[in-house]
């Protein structure tokens, strides 16, 4: 550690703080010598080096500095500014400076990390360290601007995340909107039989959440309806929600369900999407018994009012005096402001017809996970009964795991729930039917809580498992309308071919269709995968790049129950966090138009991807909203007049800076 030495006047110079790290960045630069070279540096009063300048002890000696030193300026080099330059610039400011009279060197990522050649690091660490010496003597005292935060939230999505997260929300005293598209909450979850790995009823454990949310005060739920439009930054969006018409008056209907028997479709003759067509409806229709609302809907497309206009209306009848059937009811547009919204906008199965060497939509003996769970579910279309397509019950039945997940042609990652659930299945399976189970895996992935004891507790019970990918499948060729699944085994060495009644795909986990409409209408990013992207993978999950917009369950990547409803507590919290503090502050580092060089040009305008620029007409002048922007640096780069510019990266700040790593020691 290098003793602290005085400049010229003893007051406003520099300290310089170099980290090891541990070995990250000492294994490579010698930041004995750096420190040494930066205290001979013009301006610097005191440069030391520590071990971890992060840790309380090297902050300490930060804080310390500036008020015995009588410091003007702090430099740090050490690892990413996103992971410490929040912490040091407290320090900072906790001394008694300005926060933004700091900057930050990346000896890590940007030197350490990325050079073997021990001496040539050091050198390229004492350039960076120069720079930044020089840059920050630039530095200008910037402050934070605090915003008032609107109490109010929107959950968007209603399966079990937005449930949870708006209940969690809802019983701390907030304001609710949760808004979903479709006609009753409860999402994906509400499809299911039973959870691994306990056999919890999913009904029981998710239709009393269900129940809750449509009785709290302080949540306001829209069915049947999707955000449209968001307007606005952190702490004060404005939020339209388009609401469908459901051709029921919600809240005239008392849920009797006798419309349903009355109508004039004697049978129910449309494909029901709940049971994913397994089963049929009438035009009038109950997604399930126990769906939340419970209110039935009117499909358009289907009805014979809507069609031809000569339906006799017995449902209209049997309504009587409560008038709750309205054929002429409109869509209605809502807007609502909030000051945090938590997106829970959940998954999509993957589609196993885009794999047709598996025969799903070819032959009738092929299903997806999810519609063998209606079919072992007693609320299902067989009424829990395993029946084939055909009517006979499967003697023999193979289940084949990592469908979409794990492959590159499809997905690559892993959807983490399809191994258990064909644990699950096959458990379920095996007791409805007591057939031959097989399952055709690559791996067996059970790392939660009593799931290891789960998968041997259903090879116990006879279940064979296969550790080999299954090529094809394909009719048995004697015509019996069976169907044989080809294999190998890895662990025997041969190739397998099993005849089977039933094929069950294991699907997995993908983005939704419509992930890249839904990330630009909330101004937030997608990762490779599709999923929404989050702020850090460690450090904030449940965080977007967008302040006060929070992710919830699987539309953040694909995850079992117990990890989406952790998940959507987080966002909760994040969200109480934000609105509790009823206040925000925001960075300074935003860009700011000089109106006295604007040409008026609007190059800037569409190029903002915050949308924080607009061109006031009456000034013909550009400018910039501070509250929106976020310090990306576009338009100052793109502005043709160079009138644009933003602090903490002033064209004087940025010219010290290069002319310092060009200069020579």
């Amino acid at each position: 550690m290098q003793e602290p030495k005085r400049n010229g006047n003893g007051a406003g110079g520099v300290g310089v703080y170099v980290c090891h790290c541990g070995t990250n960045i000492a294994g490579i630069i010698d930041v004995r010598e750096l420190a040494a070279y930066a205290a001979g540096l013009p301006g610097v009063t005191v440069a030391r080096e520590y071990k971890y300048v992060c840790s309380d002890p090297g902050q300490e000696f930060i804080k310390q500095d500036i008020r015995a030193l009588g410091l003007g300026r702090v430099v740090v080099a050490a690892c990413s500014p996103c992971l410490h330059e929040k912490t040091f610039r407290r320090a900072t400011e906790q001394g008694g400076l300005n926060p933004f009279y700091f900057q930050m060197v990346n000896l890590r990522e940007h030197d350490s990390w990325v050079h073997t050649d021990r001496e040539a690091a050091t050198e390229k660490a004492k350039d960076l360290v120069r720079a930044a010496v020089r840059r920050v003597r630039l530095h200008q005292p910037l402050e934070r601007r605090r915003v008032p935060i609107d109490p109010k939230v929107l959950v968007v999505g209603g399966g079990i995340a937005g449930i949870h997260a708006a209940l969690t929300l809802a019983n701390a005293g907030k304001k609710v909107y949760l808004v979903e598209r479709e006609p009753t909450i409860g999402g994906h979850m509400a499809q299911f039989d039973k959870t691994f790995p306990t056999l919890d009823c999913a009904a029981c454990i998710l239709t009393p959440k269900m129940t809750a949310v449509r009785s709290h005060p302080n949540i306001t739920l829209w069915t049947y309806s999707e955000v449209t439009k968001v307007d606005g930054y952190v702490g004060n969006f404005k939020v339209t929600v388009k609401r469908k018409p459901r051709y029921i008056v919600e809240e005239l209907c008392l849920g009797c369900l006798e419309c349903i028997e009355a109508c004039v479709y004697k049978q129910a003759k449309v494909p029901d999407e709940f049971n994913l067509g397994l089963g049929k409806r009438k035009p009038i229709y109950l997604p399930f018994p126990q769906a939340v609302p419970q209110v039935v809907v009117i499909d358009p497309e289907t009805c014979i009012e809507f069609k031809s206009g000569k339906c006799k209306k017995t449902c209209v009848e049997v309504c009587g005096d409560r008038l709750a059937i309205d054929f002429k009811q409109q869509e209605r547009i809502e807007e609502v402001e909030v000051g945090t919204i938590i997106l829970a906008t959940g998954f999509q199965p993957f589609d196993a017809r885009r794999i047709p060497y598996y025969g799903y939509g070819t032959y009738p003996g092929v299903y997806t996970a999810l519609e063998v769970e209606r079919l072992v579910n007693a609320a299902g279309p067989t009424g829990g009964e395993v029946l084939l397509r055909d009517g006979h019950k499967p003697r023999t039945i193979g289940i084949i795991h990592c469908v979409g997940s794990r492959d590159e042609h499809t997905h690559r990652y892993c959807s983490r729930v399809c191994c258990m659930y064909s644990l699950k299945l096959a458990h379920l399976l095996k007791e409805k039917t007591d057939a031959e189970v097989y399952n055709f895996y690559i791996d067996i992935r059970a790392p939660g809580k009593a799931f290891e004891e789960f998968y041997n507790r259903v090879a116990e019970e006879g279940t064979h498992f296969i550790r080999g990918k299954v090529a094809d499948v394909y009719p048995e060729p004697n015509g019996t309308g069976r169907l044989v699944l080809q294999a190998e085994d890895t662990l025997l060495g041969l190739v397998r071919r099993i005849p089977v009644d039933m094929v069950v795909l294991a699907t997995g986990l993908e983005a939704r269709a419509d992930a890249q409409e839904v990330r630009r209408l909330f101004n937030i990013t997608c990762s490779t995968e599709g999923f929404f992207l989050e702020r850090h993978p460690k450090l904030a999950p449940v965080n977007t790049f967008t302040d006060g917009i929070f992710l919830a369950g699987c539309c953040q990547g694909p995850k079992d129950i117990p990890d989406t409803v952790a998940q959507a507590g987080a966002a909760a919290a994040e969200a109480l966090a934000l609105v509790d503090a009823q206040f925000v502050e925001l960075e300074p580092n935003t860009a700011y138009v000089l109106e006295e060089e604007c040409s008026g040009c609007k190059t800037c305008v569409p190029l903002c991807p915050y949308s924080a620029i607009t061109f006031v007409e009456a000034k013909k002048k550009a400018e910039i909203n501070e509250v929106l922007c976020k310090g990306c640096g576009v338009c100052v780069a793109a502005c043709p007049s160079g009138s644009i510019r933003q602090n903490l990266f002033e064209d004087a700040q940025i010219f010290e800076e290069i002319e310092g790593v060009l200069a020579h020691a």
